[in-house]
């Protein structure tokens, strides 16, 4: 009897744990809209330019098929393409209508016309990219040496470099001075004075949220939100300090993070096909709103702060080969992936 109990408990827990999940998945977000771009090239970042209502998505890949292809942001209609760019990421300065893209070297263009401006020599591997309002920067991020380049972005000059102390990945700032980077081999969050380009701190994320992939922030509370790869966790952290106020379960592989300020929202996209949807409630109370099924791969977002809509991107694949992570991109099959209300 014993036995058909804890079978029966069993069976009834992993009931639960569905119920639970499917209801994780129901919630006002959805895909609303994908669309099959195709073309060559693979795919890493994807960037709105919500002021000037364009999405950039990077091809890097071969020198023949290279380049950063351009959308209208609202109808996803093509608009054109930066040639000869292998880059991973694009940040915009909406001030001086000047574009950059983390390849190597730097492609600085104007996001008006489309036309290449000029190329800037770096150092390292260029991979992310952020532009900071404070003092009109483009910060390009390398897993190598130097961690990050700091770029003027009225006229492409390097201001200077930064060692972060470990390999970055997805950075924010709070336009007011402070830039916080996540540090994806050390487990941390590294806060950095966008005028003296030094490293104020570490913020240990203590076990709690291992490989920080994705960095969010709520710029009105300065509270940061990583999200790691193991375990699959946001770890919601105070910008100030770093204390560590609580951690949340979220989906497999994510490489990306976002915050709508309008509706007090996280986000974090992840390969295993999920965005999850983390709901700041105040300052001290947040929880899991939902994970919304979207599709394998999709990894990266990037959200438009005007309509409230989410962009990813992704492909199909081929199965893996062995000791792989993922096969080869199926040819034509690239898409963008739109989640809304």
């Amino acid at each position: 009897m014993k036995r058909y109990y804890v079978v029966v408990a069993g069976v009834a827990a992993l009931a639960f744990a569905a119920l639970a999940q499917q209801a994780l998945a129901e919630g006002p977000y959805k895909v609303v809209k994908t669309v099959k771009v195709g073309g060559a090239g693979g795919f890493d970042y994807v960037y709105a330019d919500v002021d000037g209502r364009r999405l950039y998505i990077p091809r890097p890949g071969a020198a023949d098929v290279a380049r950063i292809t351009v959308f209208d942001l609202d109808s996803l209609a093509p608009v054109g393409e930066i040639p000869k760019a292998n880059a991973r990421g694009v940040a915009v300065d909406p001030k001086s209508h000047h574009g950059f893209g983390s390849s190597k070297p730097v492609v600085m263009w104007d996001t008006k016309t489309l036309a290449v401006i000029k190329t800037i020599d770096v150092e390292g591997g260029p991979d992310g990219i952020m532009f900071d309002p404070f003092n009109d920067r483009v910060w390009v991020f390398s897993h190598r040496a130097p961690n990050a380049t700091v770029i003027d972005a009225k006229d492409g000059s390097i201001a200077g470099t930064v060692d972060l102390g470990g390999e970055p990945e997805q950075a924010v700032s709070d336009g007011k001075g402070h830039i916080w980077v996540d540090i994806e081999d050390k487990d941390n969050v590294a806060a950095v004075d966008a005028k003296t380009l030094k490293v104020t701190a570490h913020y240990d994320l203590a076990g709690k949220c291992g490989g920080p992939g994705g960095l969010a922030l709520d710029e009105k509370h300065h509270i940061l939100f990583a999200a790691c790869h193991e375990p699959a966790n946001m770890a919601i952290l105070s910008a100030d300090d770093g204390k560590i106020i609580t951690t949340l379960p979220i989906g497999k592989g994510v490489d990306g993070a976002g915050f709508n300020p309008k509706t007090m929202e996280a986000f974090s996209s992840q390969g295993d096909g999920t965005l999850t949807v983390i709901k700041e409630n105040s300052p001290t109370s947040f929880e899991v709103q939902q994970n919304v099924p979207t599709k394998a791969g999709a990894r990266t977002m990037t959200v438009d702060t005007k309509t409230g809509q989410i962009f990813s991107i992704t492909g199909e694949f081929t199965p893996p080969p062995p000791g792989q992570r993922r096969g080869q991109m199926v040819p034509d099959s690239f898409s963008i992936v739109v989640v809304g209300k």
